[in-house]
């Protein structure tokens, strides 16, 4: 009989691995913390039609990747491809505008598209979103592009670059839309099915295209930013002179563009080598048009996600991982010094520190072999001799020097041992 592997494109996150992953959210929800962000926790099913109308049914997402299904009651639901949608949907049913507009949310969770399993891009990937909501100044969009930095740099990538652009609005959009339509008629023999697609749905799209034909052929399309209206080439202008100010490097990219339909004005991308070829750790933008969209006032809102998993890899490349072991490993030599030492085992333990020991009467090689392979710090050692007087020996693992601990204080003198007294 065959075994049962996991599904494509869905991967198992392991100890060792999910340590880094424990150590990324601890940094990620500090920094958000300190910006004035709170966390919101939400369904990983919503009903399709949310994801519809506010990516784009004409969209690849919503036409070729989504997880959807039709439940026993008839309602069509789906496996959210991303989360701004339904963080836009919580603020609404909630009405929560209606307490304050002006809001900060983050998420971090489960995220699921079937596109083609690669490198750093998985069925199930796990995102780190933050949204502001009522907030239209650019201002916002500077805020979270100073907090993805930041971030990066807390965690170790050193060679984030950010990367920015604007989408303009339904105002100045139109323009640009038929001076890249007629820019793109011309090239329609070298574009792929999909962008020929696109060019009657959104053409804007064709300038996010991977393929290398379409990217050459689209090389000198026209930069939207020639078109905005006064108010949004001035929202662009603030922006700029806002990372100016701060001293952030930034690169202006044309070709920035959102795979979503409900961006407008600033879009932003997070880029990094540290895996080799250049490419995106974190993106975002402003989206004010989202919350009516969805049946809502018409309230302003800018956010981002970071793709926890290509985080992960990147952070990872950068200082490798560590697997911690236990503070202490207690080698318990027979029946007796076994049921004298557990209740320490557990007193350690529900103090805070990781404690070990082998629950089977094993020789003290079998039980300092296992000690290593853990990773302990020392180990307490206790057999025959060290019952009949009553002292234990600590050993350090690193230099091997064993100091003597009484067994009538054996917690207390550990805890001392260990650094963690109080």
């Amino acid at each position: 009989m065959t075994s049962i592997r996991s599904i494509k494109g869905f991967k198992d996150i392991l100890p060792g691995e999910a340590a880094l992953w424990q150590s990324i959210e601890k940094t990620a929800t500090e920094v958000l913390g300190a910006f004035g962000f709170r966390e919101i926790r939400l369904p990983i099913l919503e009903k399709t039609e949310l994801f519809a109308r506010s990516i784009g049914e004409a969209t690849d997402i919503v036409e070729k990747e989504m997880y959807t299904f039709t439940d026993r009651s008839g309602d069509l639901l789906t496996l959210r491809p991303e989360a701004t949608a339904a963080v836009v949907r919580a603020y609404l049913q909630h009405k929560i505008y209606a307490q304050d507009p002006v809001q900060k949310y983050y998420t971090i969770g489960p995220m699921f598209r079937r596109e083609r399993p690669q490198k750093g891009r998985y069925r199930q990937f796990y995102q780190i979103n933050a949204e502001i909501f009522g907030v239209g100044s650019p201002y916002a969009d500077v805020q979270l592009i100073v907090m993805l930095v930041d971030l990066l740099e807390r965690l170790g990538v050193t060679d984030a670059q950010p990367h920015v652009n604007s989408l303009g609005c339904p105002a100045c959009r139109p323009d640009f839309r038929r001076a890249l339509l007629d820019f793109l008629a011309a090239r329609e023999e070298r574009l792929c099915a999909d962008c020929l697609r696109r060019r009657e749905t959104n053409p804007l799209r064709i300038l996010d295209c991977k393929v290398p034909g379409c990217r050459e052929a689209t090389r000198d399309a026209p930069a939207l930013s020639r078109f905005l209206c006064a108010e949004c080439r001035s929202h662009f202008d603030i922006l700029q002179g806002a990372l100016d100010a701060l001293g952030i490097a930034y690169l202006i990219d044309n070709r920035l563009v959102r795979g979503l339909d409900y961006y407008s004005r600033t879009t932003f991308e997070i880029q990094t080598s540290a895996l080799g070829a250049q490419s995106a750790v974190a993106g975002g933008g402003r989206y004010d048009g989202l919350m009516k969209t969805l049946g809502g006032p018409d309230i302003p809102a800018t956010g981002f996600a970071i793709g926890f998993d290509r985080l992960a890899e990147i952070v990872a490349a950068g200082k490798g991982t560590e697997t911690p072991g236990p503070l202490v490993f207690i080698a318990a030599l027979g029946a007796e010094a076994q049921a004298r030492a557990f209740p320490w085992l557990a007193a350690l333990n529900r103090s805070g520190i990781w404690a070990d020991m082998l629950f089977e009467d094993k020789s003290l090689k079998s039980q300092m072999k296992r000690a290593g392979k853990l990773g302990a710090r020392k180990v307490l050692i206790i057999g025959e001799n060290e019952l009949a007087a009553n002292t234990g020996q600590l050993r350090d693992m690193t230099t091997r020097e064993q100091v003597p601990v009484s067994l009538d204080r054996a917690v207390e003198e550990l805890r001392r041992h260990l650094g963690a007294d109080g």
